[in-house]
């Protein structure tokens, strides 16, 4: 595996020689992004999107997302990725005067952006500009993140609409919110933000709820569906351990031992 990256750019060039699935689940900025080379799986729990070779695309932000990042037979999988941040974002809705409308339903969390020629000159561009130093990408690399933007405006005008969203996570139901969500490797002030929580309210309420620590049932409830995967399904500990949530295979493998007294190898 190898990643390129240059310093902490909102431009983020990815290149993998095997099949990778390691990766924040939390998507906390919308990024633009053109596959270059291989396959991007992404999987937020509802639905499943594929991304192939010459693909645009838009991630929205604040959302659980498990991604596969595979590489083409014989080659590296390649992505360039344009990260958006809010503060840019806020102060562009107010140069160009534009506000987000309000939409019915819950959106897809990746949004397929048509080729056009406008983007592809675009993302040409931007490998001359990550030959640079670090100190020339930092001036130069927010006005290519606007630039970014503003194609999105003009060739998907109903783009608006998510870009200038600024709202954050309404308060909802904590216990449908985890069951549905708990196999996401996050950290516990994401699940709380998502549930239009602070992280210590978070914590008072899962207890109402579920009578135990959030870290504590997350471990057990991980453990009971990777024993499952595992028995039932006769899946590989070693795909289960990132299916269900944990960080490494060490990390499941003991703690899978320690609460069923059997490693997850000798059970399949």
């Amino acid at each position: 595996m190898d990643i390129l990256r240059k310093n902490n750019s909102k431009i983020l060039e990815t290149c993998y020689f095997t099949r990778s699935r390691e990766g924040e689940q939390f998507i906390h900025e919308h990024v633009f992004s053109f596959q270059m080379a291989g396959t991007l799986t992404l999987s937020d729990g509802k639905k499943t999107y594929l991304s192939k070779e010459g693909d645009f695309r838009l991630c929205r932000k604040n959302r659980l997302a498990k991604f596969e990042k595979k590489p083409p037979e014989n080659g590296e999988f390649k992505i360039i990725s344009i990260y958006l941040d809010q503060e840019m974002l806020q102060k562009l809705s107010k140069e160009l005067n534009l506000k987000a409308e309000k939409t019915t339903g819950i959106p897809d969390t990746l949004i397929t952006i048509d080729p056009h020629p406008l983007y592809q000159s675009f993302v040409d561009s931007l490998f001359v500009y990550l030959q640079l130093s670090e100190e020339e990408q930092s001036v130069l690399m927010e006005t290519k993140v606007r630039e970014a933007v503003q194609i999105m405006l003009k060739l998907n005008p109903e783009l608006k609409n998510v870009l200038f969203d600024f709202s954050d996570p309404g308060k909802i139901d904590i216990e449908s919110f985890m069951l549905k969500n708990f196999r996401f490797n996050v950290q516990l002030n994401r699940f709380a933000y998502l549930t239009g929580r602070s992280l210590s309210t978070f914590k008072r309420d899962f207890e109402k709820v579920f009578h135990t620590t959030p870290s504590r049932w997350l471990t057990q409830h991980r453990l009971k569906e990777a024993y499952y995967l595992i028995k039932e399904k006769g899946e590989k500990p070693s795909d289960v351990y990132v299916e269900v949530g944990f960080e490494d295979l060490s990390h499941f493998s003991h703690a899978f031992r320690k609460q069923f007294g059997v490693s997850p190898s000798m059970l399949r």
